[in-house]
């Protein structure tokens, strides 16, 4: 039993079952014992490996978009290009190396900024940017950045957000919980609350006895305050996830550790917990603040940007050893059996305004 799953069966104990959402939020952010608060866990040494880890031309290619997005809405300075949920930094290091090498004049007047409320994975990002050319600024919310349009970019962000799930039980739909069986053990539970079936995808009232719903209202508000301030101050945003386009019915939630998938309550603190992201929920709030919001999935974004190019001018200079790993990270990031299809990539833009590949949405 992890120090935290005994602090979690001690409070279940004495207030009764939690909901998914609570437990999530626990074991992934707790001050004392949540795992990014304690950890490290990107890379081929932690639990998972990120996009931008795979291969420089990940971030290359996103810096590109965000520099033909500053173009496209008219060149605006000063502006603020921030990364959300930035990992360890390496996509933001990668990013300032091409925008160096596309516009020293951008990247000599932009302001940059990491939005991170991790204390500990803000010091690794401060480490692998230290040699990074440019000022930057941390900040816990995007609330404290530059009043300036923004280019706002967030790669696996919203599927560490905690979510709701419900289960369908008698016919109805009540919140699915974390209790304790009677050996003390963390076991799901069907609470009482209850969730109007107008909230569910369609087709909910026909799903089987024991299928479960998820809503993630706390990604959505996230996505609605970060579409606010695009609309008031200008801007874009680009967010990659894995998830899935059109919303239904299922259970997402699921553990990471050591590149290995484990039960979710199997060892709180230790392992990652996410969930696939609803991308129409997240253009829903970005449409709702009067924004375009355009979907693809991450092999056709890559490849739309050049990513067969780009692989080709690295392994002109590459040997053989070299081009066997950038053609494996093509295959990575784009392939439709690895990241190509399973991740999604959403812009969010000024109506009007289009930045290939995405159209510019009325």
């Amino acid at each position: 039993m992890t120090r935290l799953q005994a602090r979690i069966a001690e409070l279940i104990a004495g207030t009764g079952p939690i909901p998914v959402s609570e437990y999530m939020a626990t074991c992934l952010f707790d001050p004392q014992d949540g795992y990014y608060t304690t950890r490290e866990p990107f890379g081929a040494e932690g639990d998972f490996v990120t996009a931008p880890e795979i291969s420089q031309m990940f971030g290359e290619l996103v810096a590109v978009w965000l520099y033909q997005a500053w173009q496209a809405l008219g060149r605006p300075n000063p502006v603020t290009l921030a990364e959300i949920g930035p990992g360890r930094g390496t996509l933001m290091k990668d990013m300032l190396r091409t925008l160096m090498r596309l516009d020293p004049g951008f990247a000599g007047s932009a302001t940059f900024a990491m939005i991170e409320t991790s204390p500990r994975l803000a010091e690794v990002q401060k480490a692998t940017l230290s040699e990074a050319g440019a000022g930057i600024g941390w900040h816990e919310t995007i609330a404290t950045l530059p009043e300036a349009p923004l280019l706002i970019v967030g790669n696996e962000l919203f599927d560490a957000i905690p979510i709701r799930q419900f289960v369908r039980m008698g016919g109805g739909w009540r919140e699915r919980m974390v209790g304790l069986d009677e050996a003390g053990r963390l076991r799901f539970f069907a609470g009482a609350a209850s969730l109007d079936p107008a909230l569910l995808p369609p087709g909910a009232d026909e799903a089987p006895e024991g299928a479960v719903a998820e809503m993630a209202p706390a990604r959505s508000a996230l996505m609605a305050a970060i579409a606010e301030r695009l609309a008031r101050h200008g801007g874009a945003g680009l967010f990659i996830d894995y998830g899935y386009l059109e919303p239904g019915i299922g259970d997402t939630l699921q553990a990471l550790r050591r590149h290995r998938h484990e039960d979710v309550l199997q060892s709180p603190g230790e392992a990652d917990l996410t969930a696939h992201v609803d991308f129409a929920a997240l253009a829903a709030a970005a449409r709702a603040q009067g924004l375009h919001a355009g979907l693809t999935t991450q092999g056709a974004f890559l490849l739309a940007m050049g990513l067969l190019e780009r692989a080709g001018r690295l392994g002109g200079t590459a040997g053989e050893a070299g081009r066997e790993r950038i053609s494996d990270a093509v295959e990575r990031l784009a392939g439709p059996q690895a990241m190509g299809d399973l991740f999604k990539v959403m812009a969010v833009l000024p109506k009007g305004v289009a930045v290939a590949p995405f159209d510019g949405g009325n």
